[in-house]
């Protein structure tokens, strides 16, 4: 008759496992996500459907610098940060296949051989008791958690939103290192072009300098005007001495994010870089919801939907944690065989367990996993609003830095203008060497300015494509 109890109860705790779909995780709704049908920096910019599932590719071949490919290739393989990322998202998988673990029932095996000792004294022993005694057993058994109340299945929802968001920062990580790594190096080659352009002036203007000297050692210009030429030479040279250092220190931030020793790794100067550069052809069709092809804003969302299923994990502390245990083995006092009939012994039932009273310790938690979405959900929309800030300021920049080069381009053009005439004055003794001079500087200046805006140029460039999340 025990048997068949038994069997009836196990029967209805198997029927119960098999019906239990109770979850009381909240339905998870994306948050509502700010939206524009344009960008107010470029009316041309329109809607389309992307999403950041989508590949970004490499977006720097569009730059058509071999280099460049070479060094964003070596960032992909060797950067540390990306390795961290990575090792940040093995961790997350790990902890989702922990979670996953516990739909399924923990299966153990147990044994044990032991001489005991028990006490001439101890209360209710029986008679005839030898002192010490053997204990030898061989078992098994499994405990399974039912979900009834969806905690097992919340905690797994949690970890896959988690191991996605994790996934996503991969790739924002990656994203936002390309980006960089390619900030820099045309920023180095933009110095490329600056050191060159130093070093062609430091050369006419050595020249100047000796025909000056030359011409005082005659008595036909005076020894102000040798000073003055002298001057003019030794602070460009103190320029170039400048702009090297900065060179270097770009060069040393490349390095780094190639994952080398700085001491190890160099880049052979290109003053001709920028005449050789191609600008990217960055597509106007781009819309404002392709910021939903950048990864920072998808594991944002994603955090928001882990800490949704956090609330269902905290809600079903409320109600009893129910499991079925199975145990049975065989058991001696360490005499005569073990695996006999008369030695074996089992247990089966339901376990139950149910906190009745805890001060508000489980409502304190149910709070705390609705905050943490509260904060989620605001930190997603912070990043949405980032990103659209950071398309309008690329945009922005693209559009005033080309108008800028435009009049840079006017300037040098008079620049030098202005120098072969006051050359040529200066020869037919109209003007003194100090109004040379002057238009030296001031041509020297307009240059180096105009290659500078050209170099911010190429950087806006690649905010801009980081900004959308990738290549298009």
């Amino acid at each position: 008759m025990n048997g068949r109890k038994t069997v009836r109860a196990l029967t209805m705790i198997l029927a119960a496992v098999g019906v239990a779909g109770c979850s009381l995780m909240p339905d998870y709704h994306r948050p509502d996500m700010p939206k524009t049908e344009t960008f107010k920096e470029d009316g041309l910019w329109r809607l389309s459907r992307p999403a950041d599932k989508q590949p970004r590719g490499d977006w720097w071949v569009h730059y058509h610098d071999p280099e460049l490919d070479v060094l964003e290739s070596k960032l992909n393989q060797d950067n540390l940060v990306i390795q961290e990322a990575l090792a940040r998202y093995d961790a997350a998988t790990a902890f989702l296949t922990e979670e996953n673990a516990q739909l399924y029932p923990e299966i153990n095996l147990t044994g044990n051989e032991l001489t005991n000792r028990q006490s001439v004294n101890r209360p209710h022993r029986g008679q005839g008791q030898p002192n010490i005694y053997g204990n030898t057993a061989l078992g098994g058994g499994f405990i399974y958690e039912i979900d009834f109340w969806g905690a097992i299945r919340s905690a797994i929802a949690s970890a896959e939103a988690s191991a996605a968001a994790s996934k996503a920062d991969i790739e924002s990580a990656r994203l936002s290192l390309e980006a960089m790594l390619a900030t820099s190096y045309i920023k180095l080659r933009g110095l490329d072009a600056e050191l060159g352009l130093l070093r062609f002036s430091i050369d006419a203007y050595d020249k100047e300098l000796q025909m000056m000297q030359r011409r005082h050692d005659q008595g036909t210009v005076s020894g102000l005007d040798v000073a003055r030429s002298e001057a003019l030479l030794e602070q460009t040279r103190g320029q170039l001495a400048r702009v090297t250092g900065t060179r270097a220190l770009y060069e040393h931030a490349l390095a780094v994010l190639v994952g080398q020793v700085p001491s190890q790794f160099s880049l052979a100067e290109d003053a001709q870089w920028t005449t050789k550069i191609v600008y990217p052809l960055i597509p106007s069709a781009i819309p404002s919801t392709v910021l939903q092809r950048r990864p920072d804003i998808a594991a944002a969302e994603r955090r928001v939907a882990a800490a949704n299923a956090e609330i269902g994990v905290a809600r079903a502390a409320f109600y009893p944690t129910i499991s079925l245990a199975a145990l049975g083995g065989f058991q001696n006092t360490g005499y005569g065989p073990l695996l006999s009939t008369p030695n074996s012994f089992w247990s089966l039932g339901p376990l139950a367990f149910f906190n009745i009273f805890d001060a508000g310790a489980r409502q304190a938690v149910v709070d705390q996993a609705s905050a943490k979405t509260r904060v989620a959900t605001a930190a997603y929309k912070n990043t949405v609003l980032n990103a659209f800030r950071e398309v309008e300021d690329s945009l922005s920049q693209l559009h005033n830095l080309s108008e800028q080069d435009q009049h840079e381009l006017l300037a040098v053009k008079a620049a030098r203008h202005t120098y072969d005439l006051a050359i040529n004055r200066y020869r037919e003794g109209a003007v003194s060497y100090l109004e040379v001079i002057d238009a030296e500087n001031v041509r020297l200046a307009t240059e180096r300015s105009e290659l500078n805006v050209g170099t911010a140029r190429l950087q806006a460039s690649v905010d801009l494509i980081r900004a959308i999340g990738g290549s298009w």
